[in-house]
């Protein structure tokens, strides 16, 4: 009797104890207690002791390793091919482009954001996505003074709605879940994302349309005068005071302060920090215009041999890094010099990655992320079952939130399908479902990529959250709500 009470009991306690390890993780850097890093290290090492098994970390510690030590090494040298690449000029004219029908206005500047990184999000890389839209916003976003959480929050969700592309991850993993074709699954939930991204759109024009209000109207002297006045003043939007900017509202002066609001916590940014910043100098010397077109088919190469999986993410921008920097700086002496300049945003990632493996090695090691998704699925009561679809749907976003795609694809989805099997529901209409909560995922503490779009925007990990968990969920129901009126899911 008493061993089958302790039977009982051990898994509860996994559960209970699995809560409240991702709660006290979130807790503590939302308040700014403690750095990511130091907290996706210690939190679980603590709780870890207190399941009991404080000798087996370094065990759960290295297994957490192993399985995310590819995708540390796709991001390292993924950084630094991209970084290449903007550093030689291969992304200013998409840059001028969005600056261009940007201007000086926020809202068109909020827009521009998500409809540039839902562009590049077709590769179906989160981490190129960031990188490459942060590259071409940031300098306007910091130059302007606005809330530099608008622009990752609608960089994640645009990222996350077509991060469902069958190359992009999660359809694939649905598909091999339940052994079905990925076309299956993602041609007719097209409808469904479609509406699920124009709302990323609206949404970010409504954000815009707040920033609108809060900054007052903007315009920059001289801006798109001429070609080259627009580029240096955009591109090039450096904190000398050269690029001549004025702020106006209703008509009469006014100082073009970051302003505050619950939204925009890193508003008030340190002015000291916007002086120091250098945009996309339209005239760096590390320009390499007469390898455009070189740099160009690299990159398409890049990308198709990673859609069409010719060899592994991580071998293939080893690769690329390696020879784009052999031809764009054939001296070592300028070789070192790129990659010293990007080694600080290699270094926070891939610290960042390592330590979150020791958060995903304990997770999965002790047992609570099985007993805390086995919780999840027998609470559903007995009358849901003819509804296990619209189930699925909602409990996407929780459970890919705080699990990584491989665990709730290849862990979960499977037995909530088996579940709705036995009610009639499809395992093509489980597997549509649980595609819904992408956008959320997107911006999870398990990710990689969004330390990406922290680090690079220079903004808390805590600060994003707050801001961009309400809307990605709400992104989430838009698109479970368009798949239930169009009889997809």
């Amino acid at each position: 009797m008493g061993c089958s009470r302790a039977n009982v009991r051990y898994p509860l306690m996994l559960t209970i104890l699995g809560f409240a390890m991702i709660a006290t993780f979130l807790v503590l850097i939302m308040m700014k207690k403690m750095s990511p890093i130091a907290a996706l290290v210690l939190i679980p090492a603590l709780f870890c002791v207190f399941v009991g098994k404080g000798a087996k970390l370094g065990d759960y510690v290295l297994d957490g390793v192993t399985d995310l030590a590819p995708t540390a090494a796709m991001l390292m040298f993924a950084i630094v091919y991209f970084g290449v690449m903007i550093d030689v000029g291969l992304f200013d004219p998409i840059v001028r482009g969005i600056l261009k029908f940007c201007k000086a206005d926020p809202m068109r500047i909020v827009v521009g954001t998500a409809v540039l990184a839902a562009i590049v999000s077709l590769d179906g890389d989160g981490s190129t996505t960031f990188m490459i839209t942060v590259s071409a916003m940031y300098p306007l976003y910091k130059r302007l003074k606005m809330s530099l959480v608008v622009m990752t929050g609608v960089a994640a969700m645009a990222n996350g709605v077509m991060n469902t592309l069958p190359w992009g991850g999660p359809t694939a993993r649905a598909a091999t879940a339940l052994k079905l074709d990925a076309s299956d699954i993602f041609v007719p939930m097209i409808p469904a994302l479609l509406v699920g991204l124009l709302f990323v759109f609206v949404l970010s024009y409504v954000l815009g349309v707040r920033e609108r209000r809060r900054l007052g109207v903007l315009t920059l002297d001289e801006v798109l005068v001429e070609e080259k006045e627009s580029e240096t003043v955009l591109v090039g939007a450096g904190g000398s005071g050269d690029g001549k900017v004025s702020m106006r509202k209703g008509g009469t002066g006014a100082t073009g302060g970051a302003g505050s609001g619950a939204d925009a916590p890193e508003a008030a940014a340190d002015s000291a920090d916007d002086d120091g910043f250098q945009g996309l100098d339209p005239h760096r010397a590390t320009l390499r215009p007469k390898l455009y077109w070189f740099n160009a088919l690299l990159t398409v190469t890049l990308l198709t041999a990673m859609i069409m999986e010719l060899l592994p993410i991580p071998v293939l921008f080893l690769l690329g890094a390696a020879l784009a920097l052999t031809v764009n700086f054939p001296h070592i002496p300028d070789q070192k010099a790129r990659l010293a300049a990007h080694a600080d945003n290699v270094l926070n990632v891939s610290g960042m990655v390592f330590a979150a493996a020791v958060f995903t090695g304990v997770l999965q090691g002790t047992g609570m992320v099985d007993q805390m998704a086995k919780w999840m699925v027998d609470v559903i009561p007995a009358g849901m079952g003819p509804h296990m679809a619209v189930v699925t749907g909602v409990l996407s976003l929780p459970l890919t939130y705080f699990m990584s795609n491989d665990g709730f694809y290849f862990g979960v989805l499977p037995v909530l399908a088996e579940a709705g099997a036995a009610h009639g529901v499809s395992p093509v209409e489980m597997a549509r479902a649980s595609l819904v909560g992408q956008p959320l995922h997107m911006s999870s503490p398990l990710v990689p990529a969004v330390y990406v779009l922290v680090g690079m925007a220079k903004v808390e990990f805590g600060d994003h959250t707050k801001f961009v968990v309400k809307w990605a969920a709400l992104t989430c129901l838009v698109i479970l709500g368009a798949g239930l009126l169009f009889g997809i899911i």
